[in-house]
């Protein structure tokens, strides 16, 4: 009923930017709080950023001043700007999404995952 898509990853330098984004579609009444997490090899996942339906955000200590999350409520899609990368930031980077559905079924969405991987 819900499909969240992630775009945006893929190699950059250390030192580089990329622009991930989330759409979200389907029998959707609407969203509250979106987010980014992300799973490194041999590591348990790990929030990155949140993003309220009013806005308010939320970081992961290791990305603050660096990453930037937003969300355009009219497309159903949350972005995750990341500049300055570290090879530490390699990892499977997911989307979720905390919705209502229509029919006010609440529901809990996660993307497939985008990679991102950073070479020193």
């Amino acid at each position: 009923q819900v499909q969240l898509v992630e775009s945006g990853g893929g190699l950059v330098q250390a030192g580089g930017s990329l622009r991930l984004s989330c759409a979200a579609s389907g029998s959707i009444f609407s969203i509250n709080a979106m987010g980014w997490y992300r799973q490194a090899p041999g590591k348990q996942r790990e929030l990155v950023a949140t993003i309220t339906g009013s806005g308010t955000t939320n970081y992961a200590d290791s990305v603050k001043g660096r990453f930037t999350i937003s969300r355009d409520n009219a497309k159903n899609t949350v972005y995750l700007q990341m500049n300055s990368l570290k090879p530490e930031d390699t990892a499977v980077y997911r989307c979720n999404a905390n919705l209502v559905l229509v029919g006010f079924r609440g529901s809990n969405s996660w993307g497939q995952g985008t990679q991102v991987t950073v070479s020193s």
